[in-house]
């Protein structure tokens, strides 16, 4: 069995979609996108933990929004030039999975800094 076989067994079709193909889920249609629970926000395909909800804050743009990651080991940036405009691409360090995007517009009181991340990409594991 190959890698995409292994990943189209266990995720779910629109969750292979963003986080192998490099979707994107509509935005204010992801389960996480309100969720102002205590915890921590792993990767969907390997479980590694890449945010945590003291990050997390409302940028009203439709997705779950983070002003830093755990720790930059866990996390991969690449350019993505895919829409005809520069954006940071985030994936997680250990499988690849395809995350969201970073942009330089977060909180100016903490990192200004906004990782814009798919709900599907994450698993929510409360403290």
């Amino acid at each position: 069995m190959n890698d995409n076989e292994q990943w189209r067994d266990k995720l779910t079709p629109e969750e292979y979609h963003i986080c192998r193909d490099k979707g994107t889920e509509p935005p204010f249609s992801g389960v996480y996108c309100d969720n102002k629970r205590d915890g921590n926000y792993h990767c969907k395909c390997c479980g590694e933990v890449l945010f945590n909800s003291d990050s997390k804050y409302d940028s009203h743009s439709g997705w779950p929004s983070f002003d830093r990651p755990v720790s930059e080991d866990t996390i991969r940036y690449e350019e993505d030039g895919s829409l005809g405009t520069a954006r940071t691409e985030v994936m997680c360090d250990k499988c690849g999975c395809h995350l969201g995007h970073r942009f330089d517009d977060g909180p100016r009181e903490t990192t200004g800094k906004r990782y814009c991340i798919n709900s599907a990409s994450l698993d929510f594991k409360q403290d």
